[in-house]
């Protein structure tokens, strides 16, 4: 249920950045460069029409799409899980030799591996 829903969402919003990409920021970046839009801008090989233009429309949705979706679903998300699967702290049943610090059970009286004291 949660996928339809994300899917349904995704979909709507993809094209209102489109229509957004399209009705702003295509004119305001054609009003800086002197082009009025950029899904005008093609060129022909042996009568193939490259549509250069369409291609950038398509880019700056994506680019828009995905900024959107890491800063505003993923980054919150990330935070919220973060704070919730915190780990309890580690039971200190072991400790450190004082001589060589390799780790031993807390109760030795004598580390393993050096045979010193503890």
């Amino acid at each position: 249920m949660d996928l339809a829903v994300g899917l349904a969402v995704g979909a709507a919003f993809g094209s209102v950045v489109s229509s957004f990409v399209k009705g702003l920021i295509t004119p305001l970046v054609g009003a800086i460069f002197g082009t009025p839009d950029f899904s005008g801008i093609s060129f022909s090989i042996n009568g193939s029409k490259f549509l250069v233009g369409e291609f950038l429309n398509a880019i700056i949705s994506f680019v828009l799409i995905a900024v959107t979706i890491y800063f505003f679903v993923v980054t919150p998300m990330n935070i919220l899980m973060s704070k919730v699967h915190k780990e309890p702290p580690a039971d200190p049943s072991t400790k450190k030799c004082p001589e060589c610090l390799s780790e031993i059970p807390k109760e030795a009286s004598r580390c393993s591996h050096c045979t010193q004291p503890v």
